[in-house]
C-alpha cells in the first residue's frame, strides 16, 4: 500500500495536497510518504518474524539521511556498496555494526574505513578481494569479518541490467567454485573471520520462483559451511519487486487482487520460511526498492505541448537527470495529473528538457490531457530516483520533501547554481 490518493479532486500524499508542496518548493521535487516507508518496514519485519530475519536496507535505493534516520530508529540495518554510503549511515545516526558491505571493487581506503568502524561483515566478490582484505586486516592487527557472495546461476526474470545471479554477471563467485574458495580462506587467510554467506540474484523480481530456486540450490552449501566454518548468518539478498503500473493512484488495496502473479511480502515469506528455518542460521534480507519504491512521487510541471504529424509531446520540467529509470531500464512509471482529470485523455510522449532523444518518461502513453502549467506526479519514484540523479546539462539537483501526516518537511533543499559548481576551479 501507499499513501497517495485523490481527495476532493486533488492528489494528496497522506494529508497534504501535492499542489501546495509544488507552490512552496517548486518543481521538480521528490515527495516521500513517511507512513508508507514505516508501514513497509513493519510489514517485512512482521512477515519474517518466524525466521528472526534481520532487515538490512539497501542504501543505494534512496540514501537521503532523513530516510536513513527513520530506518535506524526502527532497528533496521544497512546494506551498503561504498565508503560514502557507510559515511551517510553513520552521519544519519545509523549503527555501522549493523552494516554489510557489498560491491566488486572496494578500495583500500574504503576497506580500512569499514573495518575501523566495526562493520558487521564485508561481503566479498572475488578471491583477489579476499586476499586484499586479509593483507589490510593483518596490517591493522585485526581479523576482518567476511562472507562471500555466491552466484547460484538462477535467472531472475528481470531486466538484463539488474539481474545479478547468473554466471555472466560481474557479481559474486560461481556456485561451482564457492566451496573451494571457502577452503582457501580457511587455509591461507589467517586475518579473516568467516562470518557468513551471501547471495543476491537481482532487482525488481515479480515472482517468488527465482528466490525459491536460489535458496534451494544454496541451502546445502550454507548448512555445510555452518558445520565446517561455524558461519552465523546467510544473507539471501533483496530484490522483491513492486508494482509500477496499474491503479497505483487509487489508494485502494484491491489492485493486488487483479495481479495474482505479482509477488507480495506474504507470498515471499510463505515460500522462503520453510526452506530457511531448518538451517538455524541468522537470516539477513536486503530490501531497498520494496521499502521506498512506492513511497514517493516526482512532482513536475508541464511546460509546453507540441503536436506533430506523428506524435503529441507533453514537455515537462523533469528530465532523465532527475529520474533515469525510463531511459536506462525501460522503466515504467504511472504519471498522474495533480488536479484530477476525468475523461479527457490523449496519447502522447512525456519528455523532458535534456538534450537527448532518450530523455522521456513515457512514450505513446494514454494520459490525462494536461495543459502547460499543470502539475504531474510521476508515481513510484522513491527507489533509484534521486539516488541516481545527476546535474547533466547543468541542471541543479531536485528538492526532496518528506510528508508526515498533515505536515511536510524539506529534507533536501534544491541545489543552487553556485552549489553545482562548488569545488570546480580554474587552473593557476
Amino acid at each position: 500500500m501507499h499513501a497517495f490518493a485523490y481527495k476532493d479532486g486533488a492528489l494528496c500524499c497522506e494529508g497534504v495536497k501535492l499542489a501546495n508542496i509544488a507552490e512552496a518548493v517548486g518543481t521538480p521535487t521528490f515527495v516521500y510518504s513517511k507512513k508508507t516507508i514505516l508501514d513497509d518496514v513493519a510489514e517485512l519485519q512482521e512477515a519474517l518474524a518466524p525466521l528472526g530475519a534481520h532487515v538490512a536496507y539497501a542504501v543505494k535505493a534512496c540514501s537521503n539521511k532523513a530516510i536513513l534516520n527513520m530506518m535506524a530508529k526502527m532497528g533496521v540495518g544497512f546494506d551498503i556498496v561504498s565508503g560514502g554510503e557507510l559515511w551517510r549511515v553513520i552521519n544519519a545516526g545509523g549503527n555501522p555494526t549493523l552494516c554489510t558491505y557489498a560491491g566488486v571493487a572496494k578500495t583500500e581506503p574504503e576497506i580500512r574505513y569499514a573495518l575501523e568502524h566495526g562493520i558487521y561483515c564485508i561481503n566479498c566478490e572475488s578471491e583477489n578481494e579476499l586476499r586484499e582484505i586479509n593483507r589490510i586486516a593483518g596490517e591493522m592487527g585485526i581479523k576482518a569479518p567476511v562472507a562471500v557472495r555466491v552466484n547460484p546461476h538462477v535467472d531472475a526474470h528481470t531486466h538484463k541490467y539488474i539481474t545479478t545471479g547468473t554466471n555472466e554477471n560481474k557479481f559474486g563467485v560461481d556456485i561451482t567454485r564457492i566451496e573451494e574458495l571457502y577452503a582457501t580462506i580457511a587455509a591461507e587467510m589467517p586475518n579473516l573471520h568467516i562470518k557468513g554467506l551471501q547471495m543476491h540474484i537481482g532487482s525488481q523480481l515479480t515472482e517468488v520462483e527465482p528466490f525459491v530456486k536460489a535458496i534451494q540450490k544454496v541451502s546445502p552449501i550454507a548448512a555445510k559451511f555452518k558445520e565446517l566454518y561455524h558461519i552465523e548468518f546467510w544473507s539471501i539478498g533483496g530484490g522483491i519487486g513492486i508494482v509500477y503500473d496499474g491503479c497505483l493512484a487509487s489508494g485502494q488495496p484491491e489492485w493486488w487482487a487483479a495481479r495474482p502473479e505479482q509477488i507480495t511480502i506474504r507470498s515471499y515469506a510463505e515460500a522462503i520460511i520453510p526452506l530457511l528455518k531448518p538451517l538455524g542460521l541468522k537470516i539477513l534480507i536486503e530490501p531497498g526498492r520494496r521499502i521506498v519504491g512506492n513511497a514517493a512521487v516526482l512532482l513536475t510541471r508541464c511546460v509546453y505541448e507540441k503536436k506533430g504529424e506523428a506524435k503529441t509531446f507533453k514537455m515537462i520540467d523533469a528530465g532523465m537527470n532527475d529520474i533515469i529509470r525510463p531511459a536506462l531500464y525501460e522503466g515504467y512509471h504511472e504519471i498522474w495529473p495533480v488536479a484530477e482529470h476525468k475523461g479527457d485523455t490523449i496519447t502522447a510522449d512525456i519528455v523532458g528538457p535534456i538534450c537527448e532523444s532518450g530523455d522521456f518518461q513515457a512514450q505513446n502513453r494514454e494520459i490525462a490531457d494536461v495543459k502547460p502549467g499543470e502539475l504531474l506526479a510521476e508515481m513510484s519514484a522513491g527507489a533509484y530516483g534521486f539516488s541516481m540523479a545527476s546535474t547533466y546539462n547543468s541542471r541543479p539537483l531536485a528538492a526532496e520533501v518528506l510528508v508526515d501526516g498533515d505536515k511536510w518537511h524539506i529534507i533536501r533543499h534544491r541545489q543552487t547554481l553556485e552549489q553545482m559548481v562548488q569545488g570546480e576551479c580554474l587552473p593557476e
